[in-house]
C-alpha cells in the first residue's frame, strides 16, 4: 500500500510516494533524479552513500525512506556554488585524494558534517569519520591529508 513522505532536499520541498520498504537512497537517486549519492555495498561498510539529515551524516543506504518524512536532507549536489567547488571538495582533489570518484561525494559528505559540527575536530575525530569510508583506488594517507587541509580552509573562510 503506498504512502506519501514529504522531506526538503537540498532546500527544495518534495512529496514522494512510497510502497515502504524504499530507502532514502532509492528516493534521492530514482525518484529525484540525485545520483551524487551512490549506492555501494547496502551494508553499511563503504560510506558512499552519506548524506546529511537533519545536520547528521547518515547512510542513506539503510535509512527507510519513511523514517526520512520531515528531514532536511543535505546531498553532495549542494555543496558547490555553480562552478565554485566546496572547500572540502577542492581540498581532497589538491592533496591528491580523487582517483576513481566513486567514494568521495560520501566522504566529502562524512567530513562536512563532522566541521559542521566540530571545525577544531581532532585528527582521531577526523580518522574516526574517514573510517567509515570504503576507497579501493587512493591510499588512504592522500584522503586524510586532504581532510585536514580542508578543516584549514573551512577555518579560514
Amino acid at each position: 500500500m503506498a504512502e506519501k513522505i514529504t522531506l526538503t532536499v537540498n532546500q527544495v520541498p518534495y512529496t514522494i510516494e512510497i510502497e515502504g520498504w524504499e530507502h532514502l537512497i532509492d528516493v534521492l537517486r530514482d525518484e529525484i533524479g540525485l545520483t551524487g549519492t551512490k549506492r555501494g555495498c547496502d551494508d553499511l561498510s563503504c560510506g558512499a552513500c552519506t548524506v546529511l539529515m537533519n545536520g547528521e551524516a547518515v547512510k542513506s543506504c539503510q535509512v527507510l525512506a519513511k523514517r526520512a518524512s520531515g528531514a532536511d536532507v543535505v546531498t553532495i549536489e549542494a555543496l558547490a556554488q555553480g562552478t565554485k567547488l566546496h572547500p572540502i571538495q577542492e581540498a581532497l582533489i589538491e592533496s591528491g585524494a580523487v582517483q576513481c570518484g566513486f567514494c568521495i561525494p560520501g566522504i566529502v559528505m562524512g567530513l562536512h558534517g563532522l566541521f559542521r559540527k566540530k571545525l577544531d575536530a581532532t585528527e582521531a575525530e577526523i580518522a574516526d569519520t574517514l573510517e567509515n569510508h570504503l576507497c579501493r583506488c587512493t591510499g588512504y594517507e592522500a584522503i586524510f591529508e586532504g581532510a585536514k587541509l580542508a578543516q584549514k580552509k573551512l577555518k579560514a573562510r
